[in-house]
């Protein structure tokens, strides 16, 4: 079985991959030093203080503009990496790796209180999409490998085989207790997790007194507050497989999280066909629409990331009418002709500066 996609180059080298496929960017439009020319720094301290690192396999930014405090910054980077040793699917040590691979048998299945939350949010996003979003996906999506240099397309053996394991339905979670109904179950939280770290995140910066900052883990960005001058921040949806400094919308967001799903994300092309990493818990294969990535604008980050995927996976129609059912949340989705789709209510809650 192959599916036909859009034929477009793959970037064979990680790093260069991670910065050019970042999905949503801030603006800085003054540089580094200042953030917006209305609000210029008149005296020795700058304007926020920055710090990135590479973790959640992408790279990550916390900015800081009014408790400028160092100490703060470090204590961000500690909350994501707890978190990272905890979600990670490929991480030995991690929890939920113990957890796919039966290492918590004797523990009764029984997980964290951090784990076990995030799973019942993905869990709720499996349901709420009737499974076009599935947690359990693990045993296709560890088939498929966007980052090699080499990529090779799974058998249609190998994946008709683990789509056998997948069905979100097959979970149960009762409490803190994890049970799945066949033995070779896996669940991943790839599309989900940094929205629900970065809530985390802000929830740290708030208890240390912060209340204008900047949070992006790989694209997924959360605003806390405005700047220091009560102003919002200008938040750019990149323009999909161009430079990471093109913008193809540019809205004004307030204490907001905006995150996207796209095909431009990670993906290759074998023999003209292009392969993205939003995969098809039915089929096993990326999911074939005329989407190219959807923008969810909503109070909480992993409420985000959830949608973001569930709306591409649904697809233009039916992932607005989701969208459009969920009160204090909005959507852009880019189709391939490079159409903007504003949900019902859009324009009038975000203010967008910017739009092609």
């Amino acid at each position: 079985m192959k599916h036909k996609y859009q034929n477009y180059f793959y970037l064979p080298l990680l790093c260069s991959m991670l910065i050019t496929t970042l999905l949503l960017i801030v603006l800085l439009f003054t540089g580094c030093s200042n953030f917006n020319t209305n609000n210029a720094n008149t005296s020795d301290q700058p304007a926020y203080i920055t710090k990135s690192s590479f973790l959640l396999d992408t790279f990550v930014t916390i900015q800081i503009y009014d408790k400028q405090e160092e100490a703060i910054l470090e204590g961000s980077m500690d909350v994501i990496r707890k978190y990272e040793k905890i979600y990670s699917r490929t991480d030995e040590d991690s929890e939920l790796y113990q957890l796919n691979h039966g290492a918590l048998a004797s523990k009764g299945q029984q997980v964290s209180e951090e784990l076990a939350d995030l799973l019942k949010y993905s869990m709720k996003y499996s349901n709420l999409s009737e499974g076009a979003f599935d947690l359990s996906i693990a045993p296709v999506s560890s088939l498929w490998n966007f980052k090699a240099s080499n990529p090779v397309l799974p058998s249609e053996e190998s994946i008709k085989e683990a789509l056998s394991y997948v069905n979100y339905k097959d979970i149960k979670i009762e409490g803190n207790k994890i049970t799945f109904a066949k033995e070779g179950m896996a669940i991943d939280l790839g599309a989900i997790a940094k929205g629900y770290i970065a809530d985390r995140v802000k929830d740290y910066l708030l208890g240390e007194g912060v209340k204008s900052a900047m949070i992006n883990l790989g694209g997924n960005v959360l605003c806390v507050g405005n700047k220091p001058d009560g102003s919002p921040f200008n938040v750019g949806i990149q323009m999909p497989y161009a430079d990471r400094n093109e913008t193809i919308a540019v809205m004004e967001i307030s204490d907001l999280s905006v995150v996207s799903s796209g095909i431009y994300e990670r993906y290759f092309s074998l023999d003209g066909v292009s392969y993205h990493h939003i995969l098809n818990p039915k089929t096993g294969y990326p999911y074939d629409s005329n989407l190219i990535s959807v923008t969810i604008i909503s109070p909480y980050s992993v409420d985000g990331d959830g949608l973001s995927t569930s709306a591409f996976a649904l697809g233009l129609e039916k992932g607005m009418d989701l969208i459009e059912s969920i009160p204090n949340t909005y959507a852009i989705f880019i189709t391939d002709d490079y159409k903007l789709h504003y949900t019902k209510g859009f324009k009038e809650a975000i203010k967008v500066i910017v739009s092609k």
